[in-house]
């Protein structure tokens, strides 16, 4: 893939970069020329993730962080700035699913989605904007789903993602004035080892799960890490300043 330098003289932070959708976002920006923070629950999760952009002439540094603490978030990005002098990308990608019913859903079930998945954003967001508008110039891209709109099993997902949306679109107002852009992505089907867990966990080979997504697609095919992070390099790109308070829907026209 030929791309081009458009983060050249850029640090990001991508949270959840270790595998998956997290990992291609975090090559994306490097083969752009961004150095990037890598970040997960350990340092030693992000590794193969940061060899991988090393290998291919990129910068990267693995972090260690629970992104749902505050105290972990304060020193993740007090470290990512202690090593490159600045931040103005921020990706928030970390997630995680605890699908079940409503009538089994526990509480840990529910609290750690919405702690993983928008604590985590919120958090990070606060932190990093700190940087953003004292520079006049930040990048926040989170992810949200298509889940947002309902799914059933995933009551907490489906909200967790929905907050996203409702975070990025308020954030957007409240930064924009100071040079900041905010948006989300929200994905459909994207083939991860996330998605072939959740194949197993309901009794499904992960290839028929992929096979019928497919099949109800409009573009007849499921998405893959690689097609979100081209779409999160666009919104944190300069081209697309004029976007702000966006969820974009990356899912191939599919319509629920």
């Amino acid at each position: 893939m030929n791309v081009s330098k458009r983060f050249e003289g850029k640090v990001a932070i991508v949270t959840g970069g270790a595998q998956g959708i997290g990992a291609a976002i975090s090559q994306r920006l490097a083969a752009e020329g961004a150095a990037v923070a890598v970040a997960d629950l350990t340092a030693e999760r992000g590794g193969e993730t940061v060899a991988a952009i090393v290998k291919d002439g990129g910068r990267a540094v693995a972090y260690g962080a629970d992104v749902s603490k505050t105290e972990d978030v304060q020193s993740l990005v007090a470290a990512v700035v202690a090593e490159f002098g600045k931040i103005d990308i921020l990706v928030n990608n970390a997630g995680i699913t605890r699908d079940n019913l409503l009538f089994k859903m526990t509480d840990e079930d529910w609290d750690s989605v919405i702690n993983v998945n928008l604590r985590s954003a919120f958090l990070m967001s606060r932190e990093c904007q700190k940087h953003f508008v004292a520079q006049k110039y930040g990048k926040i891209v989170s992810l949200s789903s298509r889940s947002a709109l309902g799914n059933r099993g995933q009551a907490n997902y489906a909200a967790s993602k929905a907050g996203v949306m409702g975070l990025t679109a308020t954030l957007s107002i409240e930064l924009g004035p100071f040079g900041v852009n905010v948006n989300a992505v929200a994905p459909g089907y994207i083939a991860t080892a996330m998605t072939d867990a959740t194949a197993r966990r309901i009794g499904l080979d992960p290839e028929e799960l992929k096979k019928a997504a497919a099949g109800e697609t409009p573009v007849r095919r499921v998405g893959y890490p690689e097609d979100i992070a081209a779409t999160v390099a666009f919104l944190a790109a300069d081209e697309s300043s004029f976007i702000s308070g966006q969820t974009i829907q990356v899912n191939g026209g599919a319509n629920r």
